[in-house]
């Protein structure tokens, strides 16, 4: 099966040649009516990735994580493809990322009882630009970790993927302990190991981290508890001063957040890339914001999605010829869409 992506606008944007979005893939789509969240890479080839778990419902028992490709130059996406699945037990979150020595990773996590709080990491790798996967690996064998950002590869060599460890056993409310964390891996001893996890007052999940020079690190995360309307909801932030060793507390920001995911890249330029929801107690609008000034201020902002909709869980890339690409789900992450601009196109021009 092949299906087609088109292009559309989206209530409230204004089409511009730097900027585009399409439907990727919703319910006519038979992985089951879940499909979210959604990870994008670019391939060494120059083909687009995007990885998504599908089923009945973000607690199914029968998920499995799904791969689509856009190649180079073609307009339709392929069909998804299983890429991890476990016969005893559910899986969800996948992302995708792509190497410096052109390995391809896909970390995931599996749920090993009734919630998330009883979830592990494993992740596979591709030797053939995601073509074929190998067997999978537990990475982190905690209760409760689990994945969500892409990775980066720091000024060492080395690698740093966020995760976060979520607490409480509570479909509807991240537990106020739960914190995020990182885990790096040593290319040279192919090991990993784990970073302290920082804290916050209602606790924070799902880091996104960007690499500032060799020593300092930034990371934004989504806010903890319940899902109710608050008025002091907010994106917490955590930095490092050891190149990612050790981070410090999470403190609250003057972005709001719906305990909703947000995602945080560096651009070629040293322009700083935030994607979140706009909103203290809505997944809408999505709102992507630029920083010139190395994380002082975001000035700079403009709406990828808005309405009456949940534009939820961004995941953000800059492909080689400097476009920005956003995936993120909507339609209680039933249908995932993929957004394309340029920083010229955030800047009104």
């Amino acid at each position: 099966m092949r299906f087609f992506a088109f292009a559309f606008l989206l209530a409230g944007s204004l089409w511009s040649a730097d900027f585009k979005t399409e439907r990727v893939m919703g319910p006519e789509v038979p992985t089951g009516p879940y499909k979210h969240p959604a990870s994008i890479e670019e391939l060494a080839n120059g083909d687009l990735y995007i990885t998504y778990y599908g089923g009945k419902g973000e607690y199914a028992n029968d998920t499995s994580v799904y791969g689509v490709r856009l190649k180079k130059g073609a307009t339709e996406w392929s069909a998804p493809k299983v890429i991890a699945h476990d016969p005893f037990r559910s899986v969800g979150n996948g992302v995708v990322w792509q190497a410096p020595d052109g390995v391809v990773w896909l970390f995931y996590v599996i749920r090993f009882g009734a919630t998330w709080s009883d979830s592990r990491i494993a992740a596979k790798i591709s030797t053939d630009g995601a073509e074929t996967w190998s067997d999978a690996s537990l990475i982190d064998l905690q209760e409760g970790s689990m994945v969500r950002c892409h990775p980066i590869a720091l000024a060492n060599g080395d690698y740093l993927l966020p995760v976060y460890h979520e607490v409480g056993n509570d479909p509807e409310l991240v537990g106020l302990g739960s914190a995020g964390y990182f885990l790096r891996y040593d290319v040279k001893k192919k090991t990993w190991s784990r970073t302290n996890e920082f804290h916050s007052r209602i606790g924070n999940i799902q880091p996104a981290v960007v690499e500032m020079d060799k020593n300092y690190l930034i990371a934004y995360s989504r806010r903890g508890g319940n899902y109710k309307p608050r008025k002091d909801g907010y994106m917490v932030r955590s930095e490092s001063r050891d190149g990612g060793k050790t981070w410090a507390a999470g403190t609250e920001t003057a972005f709001p957040n719906p305990n909703s995911a947000v995602d945080f890249i560096k651009l070629k330029n040293g322009h700083l890339l935030l994607v979140y929801n706009d909103s203290m107690n809505n997944r809408a609008p999505l709102t992507v914001a630029i920083s010139e000034d190395k994380d002082k201020s975001y000035p700079i902002r403009r709406n990828v999605a808005d309405g009456k909709n949940d534009f939820a869980y961004p995941a953000a890339i800059q492909t080689a010829d400097g476009m920005i690409h956003v995936v993120y789900t909507s339609d209680k992450r039933g249908v995932i869409h993929h957004a394309t601009f340029s920083e010229d196109w955030i800047r009104g021009k």
